[in-house]
């Protein structure tokens, strides 16, 4: 692949990470937040699932696989975008997209305390600069938001959906668990909504635009991207670059919604962004020795927003 694609797809696949959150905002105007999830993700999931069946890909054989399908979705479907699109209640899209985007820094953390794994100083410096950037995105109220607390439990997902893919992902074409997943989240959203919130659907063009898009845009052209870009290049190089998704999901919350841009927002961001790319920077991180290691024996392929 050129270096010139390999940008442009790199480019285009984190605007559309980053443009799901003020997209998502939008469309919770006419459908419930949980609802309108589920609905993205069992469109999604359906979709794609059939797409891998037509192709005859290889499918899961068996109730485990099945049962680590849902676990991560679970996560990465529900925990990740649930919460996220829940916390929107509180906090701005861009504010969002900032908090859930600082994932990365929490797998380190996770690496270090539940797989042996040992991270160089730079690494922990970009730990700190990510997590100093979520305080100064918020005037280092944080406290006096509950989105934020939301948010920041939708990041702890997201680290262990990455986390539970990489432990589990070489037993799956990613297509076929980016499919499944999705399928399994959307039904457990769809429930959610069912027992937990006064759901609401307004069927009109801007509605039906914006669930149209998310589904298909946001979540069959994104996934199928990211993978492309992970199984052609190296993973934690491609992983980098998930820095882009919050400056794409401010931006685009600017564009859609008119969301304010305050000073603390901008710095908070440019935080996140280079603590995140800190912790992708350079070798990959050294493991304990003569340990046994249940998660991180392969490499990390993760499953964006």
């Amino acid at each position: 692949m050129s270096n010139q694609k390999y940008y442009a797809l790199i480019l285009f696949t984190t605007f559309l990470m980053g443009v799901a959150f003020p997209a998502g905002k939008i469309g919770m105007a006419y459908i419930a937040p949980f609802l309108l999830m589920g609905i993205r993700f069992v469109l999604a999931g359906g979709i794609l699932a059939g797409w891998t069946l037509m192709r005859r890909l290889p499918q899961p054989q068996n109730l485990s696989g099945w049962l680590k399908a849902a676990v991560i979705g679970l996560f990465q479907s529900v925990g990740v975008m649930g919460c996220a699109y829940y916390s929107m209640h509180w906090i701005t899209s861009g504010e969002s997209a900032i908090i859930t985007s600082s994932s990365p820094l929490i797998v380190v953390l996770f690496g270090t305390l539940f797989s042996g794994t040992r991270y160089r100083p730079l690494q922990w410096l970009g730990v700190l600069l990510g997590f100093a950037g979520i305080a100064f995105s918020f005037g280092f109220h944080i406290g006096l938001q509950p989105g934020t607390w939301i948010g920041l439990l939708g990041a702890l997902c997201f680290a262990v959906a990455t986390l539970l893919i990489k432990h589990w992902g070489g037993q799956f074409h990613m297509t076929v668990l980016a499919a499944y997943q999705m399928l399994f989240g959307g039904i457990i959203l769809l429930l959610l909504s069912l027992l937990t919130e006064h759901a609401y659907l307004y069927i009109n063009a801007t509605s039906v635009v914006v669930a149209l898009w998310l589904a298909i845009m946001c979540s069959i052209v994104q996934f199928s991207i990211w993978f492309y870009l992970l199984d052609q290049g190296e993973p934690g190089r491609t992983s980098s670059f998930l820095f882009l998704a919050p400056i794409f999901g401010v931006l685009s919350s600017w564009v859609l919604l008119g969301e304010n841009i305050a000073w603390e927002a901008v710095a908070g961001c440019v935080l996140v962004c280079l603590g995140i790319y800190l912790v992708n920077r350079g070798n990959s991180p050294r493991r304990l020795p003569n340990k046994r290691h249940g998660l991180g024996d392969r490499k990390c392929t993760t499953l964006s927003s």
